[in-house]
């Protein structure tokens, strides 16, 4: 993106976002951040209320970043079994997209902010809340629109599916291994076939 056609504010957080999402908010000081932006503490607070309220805008740019992608592919397919498919082929290219950037920004804010930040921790729910509901709604559409199985729960596969995604990229970047990503998306594929598609 050409940083000069930027906003102050944008120009701001396009600078500190990957910062942030590698060393946490605690381990990421004003130095760090008037560093990154060549601006000074008063110019970084005269666009931001605080060092807080910087740290919520560039988790959600860096969930944008790396979510914005699921909603073109999903977009490329009406059937909800094509939906479904189409996220376990996306998280398989995951691992790449999210390891030039420190690491999935849901799991690292939760983790760090968990029991010390609480306006960040309720972002992050918020999203992963947010993103559990998409799940869901495709399944259920798929019932209503008769692709998916009608005795299917659409409120428990989707919240088990996103918590086998989240699942093993947690554990992928844990131990610096993608085929729990793979494996995971491979289960995930098995479980539409044989659980959801009539």
């Amino acid at each position: 993106m050409d940083t000069d056609s930027l906003s102050t504010s944008d120009f701001i957080l396009q600078k500190v976002a990957p910062i942030f999402n590698r060393q946490g908010y605690a381990g990421t000081s004003l130095s760090d951040l008037t560093k990154a932006t060549g601006l000074t503490k008063g110019a970084i607070y005269f666009n931001f209320k605080n060092k807080e309220a910087l740290a919520v805008k560039a988790f959600k740019l860096n969930v944008k970043k790396v979510i914005a992608p699921i909603g073109l592919h999903l977009a490329q397919h009406d059937n909800a079994i094509e939906k479904l498919k189409a996220l376990t082929i996306y998280h398989r290219t995951y691992y790449d997209v999210i390891a030039g950037i420190g690491g999935c920004p849901i799991l690292n804010v939760c983790t760090d902010a968990n029991n010390t930040n609480e306006t960040l921790f309720n972002a992050v729910k918020i999203i992963s809340k947010r993103l559990e509901n998409d799940l869901i709604r495709i399944i259920q559409n798929g019932i209503d629109d008769d692709e998916i199985r009608a005795d299917v729960n659409a409120a428990v596969y989707g919240k088990n599916i996103y918590a086998m995604i989240e699942g093993s990229i947690f554990l992928a970047f844990t131990h610096l291994d993608r085929t729990y990503i793979d494996n995971m998306m491979d289960m995930i594929d098995l479980l539409i076939d044989e659980k959801l598609t009539k």
